[in-house]
Protein backbone atom coordinates (compact mmCIF):
# COMPACT_ATOMS: atom_id res chain seq x y z
CA UNK A 1 0.00 0.00 0.00
CA UNK A 2 1.67 3.16 -1.02
CA UNK A 3 2.77 5.61 2.16
CA UNK A 4 -0.01 8.42 1.37
CA UNK A 5 -3.00 5.53 0.34
CA UNK A 6 -5.23 6.81 3.41
CA UNK A 7 -5.03 10.37 2.11
CA UNK A 8 -8.74 11.16 -0.36
CA UNK A 9 -7.42 11.05 -4.02
CA UNK A 10 -4.41 10.34 -3.22
CA UNK A 11 -3.29 8.85 -6.82
CA UNK A 12 -4.69 11.30 -8.54
CA UNK A 13 -2.92 14.01 -6.65
CA UNK A 14 0.46 12.20 -7.70
CA UNK A 15 -0.40 11.40 -11.52
CA UNK A 16 -1.04 15.20 -11.34
CA UNK A 17 2.15 16.10 -9.45
CA UNK A 18 3.91 14.01 -11.72
CA UNK A 19 2.64 15.07 -14.96
CA UNK A 20 3.63 18.74 -13.63
CA UNK A 21 7.32 17.66 -12.73
CA UNK A 22 7.87 16.59 -15.92
CA UNK A 23 6.69 19.84 -17.59
CA UNK A 24 9.11 21.46 -15.01
CA UNK A 25 11.93 19.34 -16.42
CA UNK A 26 11.33 19.99 -20.28
CA UNK A 27 10.83 23.84 -19.76
CA UNK A 28 13.73 25.80 -18.79
CA UNK A 29 17.51 25.95 -19.35
CA UNK A 30 18.40 22.56 -17.31
CA UNK A 31 18.16 19.36 -18.91
CA UNK A 32 17.86 16.14 -16.77
CA UNK A 33 21.31 14.75 -18.39
CA UNK A 34 24.55 14.34 -16.05
CA UNK A 35 27.20 16.22 -19.35
CA UNK A 36 24.03 18.90 -19.18
CA UNK A 37 23.55 19.50 -15.58
CA UNK A 38 27.28 20.20 -14.78
CA UNK A 39 27.98 22.38 -17.09
CA UNK A 40 25.23 24.58 -16.02
CA UNK A 41 25.17 24.36 -12.59
CA UNK A 42 27.04 26.75 -10.31
CA UNK A 43 27.39 26.98 -6.89
CA UNK A 44 26.30 30.85 -6.15
CA UNK A 45 27.73 33.46 -4.19
CA UNK A 46 25.52 33.84 -1.57
CA UNK A 47 26.37 30.25 -0.56
CA UNK A 48 30.26 31.16 -0.83
CA UNK A 49 30.26 34.13 0.95
CA UNK A 50 27.51 32.75 4.04
CA UNK A 51 30.08 30.21 5.24
CA UNK A 52 27.85 29.05 8.39
CA UNK A 53 24.66 28.10 8.62
CA UNK A 54 22.43 25.47 11.40
CA UNK A 55 20.69 22.67 10.61
CA UNK A 56 17.34 21.40 12.58
CA UNK A 57 16.37 17.78 13.42
CA UNK A 58 13.47 17.84 15.71
CA UNK A 59 9.94 15.40 15.16
CA UNK A 60 8.37 13.08 17.28
CA UNK A 61 11.80 11.21 18.30
CA UNK A 62 12.23 13.83 20.65
CA UNK A 63 9.96 12.85 22.72
CA UNK A 64 11.09 9.56 24.14
CA UNK A 65 14.46 11.67 23.73
CA UNK A 66 16.59 8.40 24.03
CA UNK A 67 20.26 7.65 22.03
CA UNK A 68 19.82 8.75 19.15
CA UNK A 69 17.09 10.19 16.48
CA UNK A 70 16.91 6.64 15.08
CA UNK A 71 14.85 5.62 18.18
CA UNK A 72 11.99 5.55 15.64
CA UNK A 73 13.48 2.52 14.35
CA UNK A 74 15.22 0.62 16.43
CA UNK A 75 12.19 0.74 18.79
CA UNK A 76 11.66 -1.92 16.50
CA UNK A 77 14.79 -3.86 16.22
CA UNK A 78 14.91 -6.70 18.50
CA UNK A 79 17.80 -6.86 21.01
CA UNK A 80 18.92 -2.95 20.22
CA UNK A 81 19.31 -0.68 23.81
CA UNK A 82 15.95 1.51 22.17
CA UNK A 83 13.88 -1.46 21.57
CA UNK A 84 14.56 -2.67 25.67
CA UNK A 85 14.20 0.83 27.03
CA UNK A 86 10.77 0.89 24.91
CA UNK A 87 9.54 -2.17 26.43
CA UNK A 88 10.76 -1.15 29.84
CA UNK A 89 9.19 2.58 29.69
CA UNK A 90 6.23 2.74 27.23
CA UNK A 91 5.38 -1.16 27.26
CA UNK A 92 4.73 -3.47 24.25
CA UNK A 93 5.49 -1.94 20.54
CA UNK A 94 1.63 -3.46 19.66
CA UNK A 95 0.14 -1.48 22.69
CA UNK A 96 2.61 1.88 22.41
CA UNK A 97 4.37 2.38 18.93
CA UNK A 98 6.09 5.10 17.54
CA UNK A 99 3.03 6.87 16.37
CA UNK A 100 1.72 7.24 20.07
CA UNK A 101 4.58 9.96 20.37
CA UNK A 102 2.96 11.90 18.06
CA UNK A 103 -0.04 13.62 20.22
CA UNK A 104 3.49 13.74 22.77
CA UNK A 105 5.05 16.05 20.54
CA UNK A 106 2.88 19.34 20.99
CA UNK A 107 5.92 22.03 20.67
CA UNK A 108 3.98 24.27 23.00
CA UNK A 109 7.14 26.15 23.10
CA UNK A 110 8.24 26.86 19.49
CA UNK A 111 8.91 30.16 18.63
CA UNK A 112 10.35 30.37 15.21
CA UNK A 113 11.48 34.09 15.29
CA UNK A 114 13.47 33.11 18.67
CA UNK A 115 15.15 30.24 17.23
CA UNK A 116 16.06 32.14 14.24
CA UNK A 117 17.28 35.68 16.43
CA UNK A 118 19.71 33.09 18.44
CA UNK A 119 20.91 31.44 14.90
CA UNK A 120 21.57 35.11 13.60
CA UNK A 121 23.29 36.00 17.19
CA UNK A 122 25.22 32.94 16.89
CA UNK A 123 26.37 34.12 12.94
CA UNK A 124 24.92 32.03 11.12
CA UNK A 125 23.62 33.01 7.73
CA UNK A 126 21.39 30.34 6.49
CA UNK A 127 19.11 27.76 8.12
CA UNK A 128 18.23 23.96 6.98
CA UNK A 129 15.63 22.10 8.83
CA UNK A 130 14.27 18.88 8.12
CA UNK A 131 11.31 18.66 6.72
CA UNK A 132 11.21 14.99 6.69
CA UNK A 133 13.39 12.45 8.75
CA UNK A 134 12.98 8.74 8.12
CA UNK A 135 10.27 8.55 10.73
CA UNK A 136 7.86 9.57 8.03
CA UNK A 137 6.49 11.79 9.71
CA UNK A 138 6.51 15.59 7.66
CA UNK A 139 7.46 18.18 9.52
CA UNK A 140 5.62 20.61 7.06
CA UNK A 141 1.87 20.66 5.36
CA UNK A 142 2.11 18.20 2.82
CA UNK A 143 -0.84 17.47 0.42
CA UNK A 144 0.34 13.44 0.09
CA UNK A 145 0.32 12.84 3.83
CA UNK A 146 -2.34 13.25 7.09
CA UNK A 147 0.93 12.10 9.24
CA UNK A 148 2.36 15.66 9.63
CA UNK A 149 2.92 18.81 11.63
CA UNK A 150 0.29 20.70 10.24
CA UNK A 151 -2.64 17.68 11.39
CA UNK A 152 -0.73 15.70 14.00
CA UNK A 153 1.28 16.97 17.13
CA UNK A 154 2.10 20.33 16.99
CA UNK A 155 -0.79 21.33 14.31
CA UNK A 156 1.43 23.71 12.53
CA UNK A 157 3.39 24.12 9.69
CA UNK A 158 6.59 24.36 11.46
CA UNK A 159 8.77 24.40 8.32
CA UNK A 160 6.72 27.18 6.62
CA UNK A 161 7.22 28.98 9.95
CA UNK A 162 10.80 28.93 10.39
CA UNK A 163 11.36 30.07 6.33
CA UNK A 164 9.36 32.68 7.20
CA UNK A 165 11.21 33.58 10.12
CA UNK A 166 14.36 33.15 8.68
CA UNK A 167 13.58 35.53 5.67
CA UNK A 168 12.20 38.30 7.92
CA UNK A 169 15.81 38.26 9.37
CA UNK A 170 17.40 38.26 5.96
CA UNK A 171 18.62 35.08 6.51
CA UNK A 172 18.76 32.17 3.35
CA UNK A 173 16.74 29.47 3.93
CA UNK A 174 17.06 25.32 2.70
CA UNK A 175 15.27 22.31 4.19
CA UNK A 176 16.27 18.92 4.18
CA UNK A 177 14.23 15.37 2.62
CA UNK A 178 15.62 11.97 4.53
CA UNK A 179 12.25 10.38 3.24
CA UNK A 180 14.35 7.79 0.82
CA UNK A 181 15.30 5.26 3.88
CA UNK A 182 11.83 5.37 5.00
CA UNK A 183 11.31 2.51 2.52
CA UNK A 184 12.99 -0.19 4.91
CA UNK A 185 13.05 1.97 8.42
CA UNK A 186 10.16 0.11 9.88
CA UNK A 187 10.88 -3.50 8.69
CA UNK A 188 11.73 -4.89 11.76
CA UNK A 189 8.69 -4.26 13.22
CA UNK A 190 6.84 -6.85 11.14
CA UNK A 191 9.17 -9.31 12.64
CA UNK A 192 7.19 -9.37 15.83
CA UNK A 193 3.84 -7.89 17.14
CA UNK A 194 3.84 -4.19 17.03
CA UNK A 195 1.71 -1.61 15.32
CA UNK A 196 3.58 -1.31 12.07
CA UNK A 197 1.87 -4.17 10.84
CA UNK A 198 -1.11 -2.81 10.89
CA UNK A 199 -2.45 -0.94 7.84
CA UNK A 200 -4.42 1.65 9.31
CA UNK A 201 -1.26 3.26 10.71
CA UNK A 202 0.04 2.47 6.70
CA UNK A 203 0.81 6.57 6.18
CA UNK A 204 3.22 6.74 9.00
CA UNK A 205 4.69 3.43 8.73
CA UNK A 206 4.90 2.86 4.70
CA UNK A 207 5.80 -0.02 2.91
CA UNK A 208 8.64 -1.43 5.85
CA UNK A 209 10.16 -3.34 3.25
CA UNK A 210 13.14 -5.92 4.13
CA UNK A 211 17.01 -4.37 3.21
CA UNK A 212 17.91 -7.23 1.98
CA UNK A 213 21.16 -6.99 4.36
CA UNK A 214 22.05 -9.59 6.41
CA UNK A 215 22.34 -7.66 9.08
CA UNK A 216 20.27 -5.09 11.10
CA UNK A 217 23.30 -3.66 12.66
CA UNK A 218 24.12 -0.10 10.59
CA UNK A 219 27.77 -0.60 12.03
CA UNK A 220 27.74 -3.54 9.67
CA UNK A 221 25.81 -1.93 6.50
CA UNK A 222 27.56 -1.91 3.35
CA UNK A 223 28.71 1.45 2.25
CA UNK A 224 27.82 3.80 -0.65
CA UNK A 225 29.32 2.32 -2.89
CA UNK A 226 27.55 -1.09 -2.71
CA UNK A 227 24.01 -0.04 -2.37
CA UNK A 228 23.35 -2.43 -5.44
CA UNK A 229 22.56 -5.16 -2.25
CA UNK A 230 19.66 -3.33 -1.02
CA UNK A 231 16.27 -4.23 -2.05
CA UNK A 232 15.03 -1.88 -4.13
CA UNK A 233 11.87 0.53 -3.77
CA UNK A 234 9.10 -0.29 -6.27
CA UNK A 235 7.17 2.32 -8.57
CA UNK A 236 4.85 3.49 -6.02
CA UNK A 237 7.66 4.37 -3.64
CA UNK A 238 9.64 6.50 -6.22
CA UNK A 239 6.81 8.51 -7.19
CA UNK A 240 5.45 9.20 -3.84
CA UNK A 241 9.38 10.21 -3.55
CA UNK A 242 8.89 12.60 -6.27
CA UNK A 243 6.28 13.90 -5.63
CA UNK A 244 6.83 14.96 -2.05
CA UNK A 245 10.24 16.11 -2.94
CA UNK A 246 8.36 18.82 -6.20
CA UNK A 247 5.81 19.52 -3.00
CA UNK A 248 8.75 20.75 -0.95
CA UNK A 249 10.00 22.55 -4.00
CA UNK A 250 7.11 24.71 -4.60
CA UNK A 251 5.44 24.88 -1.49
CA UNK A 252 8.46 26.46 0.33
CA UNK A 253 11.13 27.72 -2.53
CA UNK A 254 14.38 26.56 -0.59
CA UNK A 255 17.32 28.14 -1.96
CA UNK A 256 18.98 24.30 -0.31
CA UNK A 257 17.82 20.95 -0.63
CA UNK A 258 19.72 18.71 1.35
CA UNK A 259 19.17 14.34 0.17
CA UNK A 260 20.19 12.45 2.87
CA UNK A 261 22.53 8.94 1.81
CA UNK A 262 20.03 6.59 0.92
CA UNK A 263 19.08 8.29 -2.01
CA UNK A 264 22.33 6.73 -3.69
CA UNK A 265 20.46 3.47 -4.21
CA UNK A 266 20.51 2.34 -8.21
CA UNK A 267 16.96 2.89 -8.49
CA UNK A 268 16.84 6.45 -7.43
CA UNK A 269 19.28 7.36 -10.10
CA UNK A 270 16.65 9.00 -12.80
CA UNK A 271 15.15 10.89 -10.18
CA UNK A 272 18.29 12.36 -9.13
CA UNK A 273 18.39 14.04 -12.53
CA UNK A 274 14.80 14.71 -12.69
CA UNK A 275 14.98 16.39 -10.01
CA UNK A 276 18.18 18.41 -10.35
CA UNK A 277 16.28 19.42 -13.61
CA UNK A 278 13.30 20.31 -11.78
CA UNK A 279 14.56 22.17 -9.31
CA UNK A 280 17.43 24.04 -11.24
CA UNK A 281 14.34 25.08 -13.73
CA UNK A 282 12.11 26.19 -10.60
CA UNK A 283 14.92 28.74 -9.44
CA UNK A 284 16.32 29.67 -12.96
CA UNK A 285 12.74 30.95 -13.52
CA UNK A 286 13.26 33.22 -10.18
CA UNK A 287 16.64 34.52 -11.40
CA UNK A 288 18.55 32.38 -8.97
CA UNK A 289 20.19 29.15 -8.45
CA UNK A 290 19.44 26.48 -6.33
CA UNK A 291 21.38 24.48 -4.54
CA UNK A 292 21.42 20.22 -3.94
CA UNK A 293 23.86 19.46 -1.31
CA UNK A 294 24.28 15.20 -1.50
CA UNK A 295 26.55 13.29 -0.02
CA UNK A 296 26.94 10.18 -1.58
CA UNK A 297 27.22 9.05 -4.91
CA UNK A 298 23.93 10.22 -6.77
CA UNK A 299 24.95 13.36 -8.41
CA UNK A 300 27.83 13.57 -11.16
CA UNK A 301 30.22 15.78 -9.68
CA UNK A 302 30.09 19.21 -10.68
CA UNK A 303 26.24 18.96 -10.67
CA UNK A 304 25.53 19.63 -7.41
CA UNK A 305 27.17 20.61 -3.67
CA UNK A 306 29.15 17.50 -1.97
CA UNK A 307 28.36 17.26 1.76
CA UNK A 308 30.57 15.16 4.36
CA UNK A 309 28.62 14.50 7.16
CA UNK A 310 30.33 14.80 10.27
CA UNK A 311 33.79 14.39 8.48
CA UNK A 312 35.91 17.20 6.27
CA UNK A 313 38.62 17.18 3.66
CA UNK A 314 42.09 16.89 3.94
CA UNK A 315 43.07 19.17 1.10
CA UNK A 316 41.96 22.67 -0.35
CA UNK A 317 39.20 21.90 -2.80
CA UNK A 318 38.70 23.97 -5.71
CA UNK A 319 34.70 23.82 -5.92
CA UNK A 320 32.53 24.54 -2.93
CA UNK A 321 31.36 22.23 -0.76
CA UNK A 322 29.78 21.64 2.78
CA UNK A 323 30.83 19.70 6.19
CA UNK A 324 27.79 18.90 8.12
CA UNK A 325 28.54 18.20 11.99
CA UNK A 326 26.21 18.52 15.19
CA UNK A 327 26.47 20.20 18.33
CA UNK A 328 25.45 17.54 20.13
CA UNK A 329 28.26 14.19 19.89
CA UNK A 330 25.95 11.15 19.80
CA UNK A 331 22.40 12.43 18.46
CA UNK A 332 21.78 14.53 15.79
CA UNK A 333 18.20 15.36 17.49
CA UNK A 334 17.52 16.04 21.42
CA UNK A 335 18.21 13.18 23.54
CA UNK A 336 18.90 13.33 27.21
CA UNK A 337 22.31 13.02 28.43
CA UNK A 338 23.67 13.40 25.17
CA UNK A 339 27.71 15.19 25.24
CA UNK A 340 28.04 18.22 23.44
CA UNK A 341 31.12 19.95 21.72
CA UNK A 342 32.28 23.13 22.83
CA UNK A 343 32.34 26.86 20.77
CA UNK A 344 36.31 26.63 20.79
CA UNK A 345 35.93 23.39 18.95
CA UNK A 346 33.44 24.24 16.64
CA UNK A 347 35.29 27.55 15.37
CA UNK A 348 39.00 25.62 14.54
CA UNK A 349 36.49 23.29 12.50
CA UNK A 350 34.80 26.48 10.61
CA UNK A 351 38.05 27.71 10.02
CA UNK A 352 39.55 24.83 8.58
CA UNK A 353 36.17 24.83 6.93
CA UNK A 354 36.30 27.63 5.13
CA UNK A 355 39.94 27.89 4.51
CA UNK A 356 39.53 24.50 2.61
CA UNK A 357 36.72 26.42 0.39
CA UNK A 358 33.87 24.89 2.40
CA UNK A 359 30.73 25.61 4.28
CA UNK A 360 30.02 24.55 8.22
CA UNK A 361 26.41 23.16 8.53
CA UNK A 362 25.98 23.09 12.62
CA UNK A 363 22.99 20.67 13.57
CA UNK A 364 20.87 21.64 16.75
CA UNK A 365 18.38 19.34 17.98
CA UNK A 366 15.72 21.38 20.27
CA UNK A 367 13.73 19.16 22.95
CA UNK A 368 9.71 18.05 21.87
CA UNK A 369 8.61 21.46 23.37
CA UNK A 370 10.72 23.40 20.87
CA UNK A 371 12.75 24.75 23.42
CA UNK A 372 16.81 24.64 22.78
CA UNK A 373 18.82 22.61 25.37
CA UNK A 374 21.06 25.04 27.38
CA UNK A 375 24.05 23.13 26.29
CA UNK A 376 23.37 24.57 22.32
CA UNK A 377 22.45 27.87 23.52
CA UNK A 378 25.91 28.31 25.11
CA UNK A 379 27.80 27.11 22.39
CA UNK A 380 25.67 29.23 20.08
CA UNK A 381 26.46 32.25 22.33
CA UNK A 382 30.27 31.69 22.09
CA UNK A 383 30.32 31.25 18.52
CA UNK A 384 28.54 34.36 17.74
CA UNK A 385 30.29 36.49 20.40
CA UNK A 386 33.98 35.06 18.34
CA UNK A 387 32.27 36.05 15.02
CA UNK A 388 30.88 39.09 15.70
CA UNK A 389 34.61 40.02 16.47
CA UNK A 390 36.42 37.73 13.94
CA UNK A 391 33.87 37.43 11.15
CA UNK A 392 35.49 39.22 8.84
CA UNK A 393 38.26 36.89 8.36
CA UNK A 394 35.71 34.31 7.81
CA UNK A 395 32.43 36.08 5.72
CA UNK A 396 33.01 36.82 2.12
CA UNK A 397 36.40 35.28 2.31
CA UNK A 398 37.98 33.16 -0.09
CA UNK A 399 40.84 30.42 -0.17
CA UNK A 400 44.46 31.50 -0.26
CA UNK A 401 47.07 29.27 -2.45
CA UNK A 402 47.82 27.51 1.01
CA UNK A 403 44.95 26.53 2.82
CA UNK A 404 47.01 26.47 5.99
CA UNK A 405 50.02 24.67 7.81
CA UNK A 406 50.54 23.17 11.03
CA UNK A 407 51.07 19.07 12.59
CA UNK A 408 47.74 17.99 13.16
CA UNK A 409 45.91 15.90 10.32
CA UNK A 410 42.34 16.35 10.05
CA UNK A 411 41.72 12.85 10.58
CA UNK A 412 41.71 9.56 9.48
CA UNK A 413 41.24 10.10 5.27
CA UNK A 414 38.37 8.02 3.68
CA UNK A 415 38.42 7.61 -0.20
CA UNK A 416 37.76 10.65 -1.75
CA UNK A 417 39.89 13.27 0.67
CA UNK A 418 36.59 12.96 3.70
CA UNK A 419 37.95 12.44 7.39
CA UNK A 420 35.95 11.31 10.24
CA UNK A 421 35.22 13.29 12.39
CA UNK A 422 35.75 10.74 15.33
CA UNK A 423 39.07 10.35 14.39
CA UNK A 424 40.27 14.41 14.41
CA UNK A 425 42.47 15.17 17.46
CA UNK A 426 42.78 18.56 19.25
CA UNK A 427 44.53 21.08 17.21
CA UNK A 428 48.05 22.17 18.30
CA UNK A 429 49.62 26.37 18.47
CA UNK A 430 51.51 25.31 15.04
CA UNK A 431 48.34 24.74 13.29
CA UNK A 432 47.48 28.08 10.96
CA UNK A 433 44.51 28.34 8.46
CA UNK A 434 44.22 31.57 5.61
CA UNK A 435 41.86 33.08 4.04
CA UNK A 436 41.83 36.25 1.62
CA UNK A 437 39.38 39.08 1.20
CA UNK A 438 40.55 41.22 -1.41
CA UNK A 439 44.29 42.04 -0.86
CA UNK A 440 43.79 41.42 2.58
CA UNK A 441 45.16 38.10 4.37
CA UNK A 442 44.07 36.37 6.69
CA UNK A 443 46.05 33.78 9.08
CA UNK A 444 44.12 32.16 11.87
CA UNK A 445 45.32 29.58 14.90
CA UNK A 446 43.46 27.10 15.95
CA UNK A 447 44.91 27.07 19.18
CA UNK A 448 46.42 29.83 20.59
CA UNK A 449 49.69 29.40 22.44
CA UNK A 450 49.42 30.35 26.07
CA UNK A 451 52.75 32.00 25.88
CA UNK A 452 51.50 33.79 22.66
CA UNK A 453 54.43 32.64 20.46
CA UNK A 454 53.57 31.62 16.99
CA UNK A 455 55.86 30.98 14.12
CA UNK A 456 54.04 30.38 10.74
CA UNK A 457 56.56 28.83 8.30
CA UNK A 458 54.25 29.92 4.98
CA UNK A 459 54.31 33.76 4.70
CA UNK A 460 58.42 33.60 4.96
CA UNK A 461 60.13 37.01 3.21
CA UNK A 462 60.37 36.58 -0.46
CA UNK A 463 57.16 33.90 -0.32
CA UNK A 464 56.53 33.95 -4.11
CA UNK A 465 52.55 34.18 -3.33
CA UNK A 466 52.91 37.01 -1.66
CA UNK A 467 52.89 39.94 -3.95
CA UNK A 468 55.03 41.99 -1.11
CA UNK A 469 56.55 41.91 1.92
CA UNK A 470 54.49 42.45 4.85
CA UNK A 471 53.25 46.06 5.76
CA UNK A 472 51.19 45.31 9.04
CA UNK A 473 49.34 43.20 11.20
CA UNK A 474 46.08 43.75 13.56
CA UNK A 475 44.87 40.96 16.08
CA UNK A 476 41.22 40.83 15.38
CA UNK A 477 40.51 40.56 18.89
CA UNK A 478 42.67 43.62 19.90
CA UNK A 479 45.79 44.07 21.98
CA UNK A 480 49.62 44.75 21.42
CA UNK A 481 51.60 42.12 18.75
CA UNK A 482 54.82 42.41 17.97
CA UNK A 483 56.12 40.74 14.48
CA UNK A 484 59.14 39.75 12.39
CA UNK A 485 59.11 38.54 9.19
CA UNK A 486 62.29 36.87 7.80
CA UNK A 487 63.58 34.29 4.99
CA UNK A 488 62.62 31.28 7.63
CA UNK A 489 58.63 32.21 8.27
CA UNK A 490 56.99 34.85 10.14
CA UNK A 491 57.38 35.22 13.98
CA UNK A 492 54.22 36.63 15.58
CA UNK A 493 54.22 37.59 20.00
CA UNK A 494 50.17 38.16 21.03
CA UNK A 495 49.30 38.59 24.35
CA UNK A 496 49.60 35.95 26.12
CA UNK A 497 46.34 33.94 27.66
CA UNK A 498 44.94 31.64 29.66
CA UNK A 499 44.00 27.75 28.95
CA UNK A 500 40.42 26.97 26.94
CA UNK A 501 41.35 30.56 25.00
CA UNK A 502 39.47 30.56 21.47
CA UNK A 503 41.15 30.32 18.14
CA UNK A 504 43.18 33.83 17.13
CA UNK A 505 42.73 35.92 13.84
CA UNK A 506 45.41 37.99 12.48
CA UNK A 507 44.77 40.70 9.48
CA UNK A 508 47.55 40.71 7.11
CA UNK A 509 48.31 43.43 4.68
CA UNK A 510 51.58 43.13 2.22
CA UNK A 511 53.13 46.20 0.09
Amino acid sequence: MPAGATVPDYQAKVDAKLRAVQAGVAQGPFKPEWDALRQRYRTPEWFRDAKFGIFIHWGPYSVPAFANEWYSRNMYVPGNKAYEHHLQTYGPQAKFGYKDFIPRFKAERFDPDAWVKLFADAGARYVVPVAEHCDGFAMYDSDFSEWDASEMGPRRDTTGEIARAARAAGMHFGLSSHRAEHWWWYHKGRSFPSDVGNPEFAGLYGPAAPTGLPSDDPDKWPDGGQLQTWMPPDKAFLDDWMVRTAELIDKYDPELIYFDWWTSAPSFEPLMRDTAAYYYNRTAAKGRQGIIAYKGSQFAEGSALFDMERGKTDALKLTPWQSDTSISVHSWGYAKDDSYRTAPSLIADLIDIVSKNGNLLLNVGPRADGTMPPEIVEVLHGMGGWLKINGEAIYETRPFKFFGEGTTQSGQVRVGGQVEESAVKGFTPADIRFTTRGDTLYAMGLARPLDGAVFIKTLYAGNPYLDAPIKSIELLDGGRIDWEQTPRGLSVKLPPVGAGAYPYALKIRVG
